[in-house]
């Protein structure tokens, strides 16, 4: 494949969530993957995160297929596990093993807890990680539950892409010491990370612990969502002066005196209803006509099946379709070693892919 890191081998064990969003992230960069399924496992075309790898189905209970598994793990460059604690060492791969026969192996681990600690053995996902950061303390409105972000924060974002970066920062250490080592990402350390904004805004004196009364989580009521006259809804967070003045003068409240004291918090409830009152003036489409493109740091909230569509995203080719599966392109974008497009993951036999890293079968 092409992409910055085409020549990268990684052998992956398949998993769900953050583990394959990771190498699927890696693979779409030109990373060459493995994924070592179960005997039987069959490619699933709707399984976008299973993309651009080749299939290999091996049972790690048999020994010829664990000495398989070390003939790639021996030309590989990294590994994505996602198991609980101590399944891999069990299974007789764990880091010590591996890097055995492989000394530059970069092992990376992703796991919900992390390898140690009081939770570590415990089952969980996403809404559980984030819990214990804080994060999910802060996401919802004034007076209500919290609100799961879909599995975003802790899955994705505290999870599997701070495991590509932890991956990446390893190998570019292996290619100056010659050693590889263990990459132990955990989504609960991760969701702590992506909050260090807030716990400095906390620190500050200027984040309170009331969940929808902050700057950012809904409680400004110029960094917010609005319905329309239609019933669908826009997205404002105009924050800055000059910005906030452009949505005063777009939604014809600029000599309105109520919204002169834009950081007054004492106010916020009430511009808020007057806000909404506003927007619910006109359509949604409407809005976009005037506001769209602007400064007033503006956009209409798309459903699924919207985003694709919109002219923006159209432009740039955000979305593809493979196999008739709509879905996200690779992301980010480089200009000298784009990254291909997305292929369909391959089944292959375990011989054919040996023979394509170089490696005798067993």
């Amino acid at each position: 494949m092409a992409g910055p890191l085409s020549g990268l081998r990684i052998v992956e064990f398949a998993g769900i969530g953050p583990g394959p969003f990771c190498a699927m992230v890696l693979a779409d960069m030109g990373a060459d993957v493995v994924r070592i399924a179960r005997p039987g496992a069959a490619i699933d075309p709707n399984d976008v995160l299973a993309r651009s790898r080749t299939v290999v189905n091996l049972d790690l209970r048999d020994p010829q297929a664990v000495e398989q598994v070390f003939s790639l793990i021996e030309r590989a460059d990294a590994l994505i596990e996602g198991y609980r604690p101590g399944v891999m060492e069990r299974l007789g791969l764990g880091p010590d093993v591996c890097r055995a026969r492989n000394l530059r192996l970069v092992y990376g681990r992703m796991t919900g807890w992390g390898q140690h600690g009081p939770l570590a053995q415990a089952a969980g996902h996403d809404i559980n990680y984030i819990a214990i950061s804080g994060a999910l303390h802060a996401i919802g409105r004034s007076g209500e539950s919290p609100v799961p972000p879909l599995n975003y924060v802790g899955d994705f974002g505290g999870g599997a892409m701070l495991l590509a970066v932890g991956l990446l920062s390893a190998l570019l250490e292996a290619g100056r010491s010659g050693r590889g080592q263990v990459v132990d990402a955990a989504m609960s350390d991760g969701a702590a990370l992506m909050s260090a904004m807030i716990y400095g805004f906390k620190s500050a004196g200027q984040w309170s612990n009331q969940r929808g009364e902050n700057l950012l989580d809904g409680g400004a009521f110029f960094y917010d969502t609005y319905a329309c006259a239609d019933g669908r809804f826009v997205a404002i967070g105009a924050i800055e002066p000059q910005f906030y003045a452009l949505l005063r003068e777009h939604c014809g409240i600029a000599e309105d005196p109520v919204f002169d004291d834009q950081m007054d918090r004492a106010a916020w409830p009430l511009l808020k209803l007057r806000l909404a009152q506003v927007f619910r003036s006109r359509t949604r489409d409407e809005w976009c006509a005037l506001l769209e493109g602007s400064d007033a740091c503006f956009a209409p909230v798309l459903d699924w099946d919207e985003a694709p569509r919109h002219p923006h995203n159209a432009a740039r080719a955000t979305f593809v379709e493979l196999d008739g599966v709509l879905q996200p392109a690779p992301a980010p974008r480089f200009d000298r070693t784009p990254a291909a497009m997305p292929v369909r993951s391959l089944a292959g036999t375990s011989d054919a892919v040996l023979a394509r890293w170089g490696v005798a079968s067993v």
